[in-house]
């Protein structure tokens, strides 16, 4: 078996797709095409679907018209090693788009994600849950995840 997300865009699914494929590493367009039948959304040719990889991850998308908006219930989360990797996503991403608490941010076409440090999952299972609330407790002050004032937190 294999498990693939399915992503619905109202417009522009090969702008984002190759948007999002040209910022994470280790990602490609595996294909783009017209839907050559006539389907609930329109006549032959006017619904594209698409396949592509983000990182690690497999993704099938359709442009097929509005359905139902992009909402929380969904997001791609990305940990990044290094702030400067998280600072350059985060930027990318938000052009265009609007921010959220802790990490998250939705992108021009009302996509939900949320750009992390891999430090911050290493944090929060720390064994010590003095040091798990300190470091939750800066987590949740913060827009944009920043891995200076986490570690700050947990050393105490």
């Amino acid at each position: 078996m294999k498990v693939t997300q399915h992503l619905w865009f109202e417009k522009d699914m090969e702008v984002a797709i190759r948007f999002y494929t040209s910022l994470i590493p280790g990602s490609s367009v595996h294909w783009i095409s017209p839907l050559p039948a006539e389907s609930p959304s329109g006549p032959p040719g006017s619904v594209k679907i698409a396949s592509f990889t983000l990182g690690d991850q497999r993704y099938m998308a359709v442009e097929a018209g509005p359905l139902d908006p992009f909402n929380h219930s969904f997001s791609i989360m990305v940990e990044c090693e290094t702030q400067r990797d998280l600072d350059r996503l985060w930027n990318a991403l938000r052009e265009g788009g609007s921010v959220e608490q802790c990490g998250w941010l939705r992108d021009r076409w009302g996509l939900s994600w949320q750009i992390a440090p891999t430090r911050l999952g290493e944090l929060m299972s720390d064994p010590d849950q003095a040091k798990v609330k300190r470091v939750s407790e800066a987590m949740l002050k913060m827009v944009k995840l920043d891995i200076a004032p986490l570690e700050a937190a947990a050393a105490g």
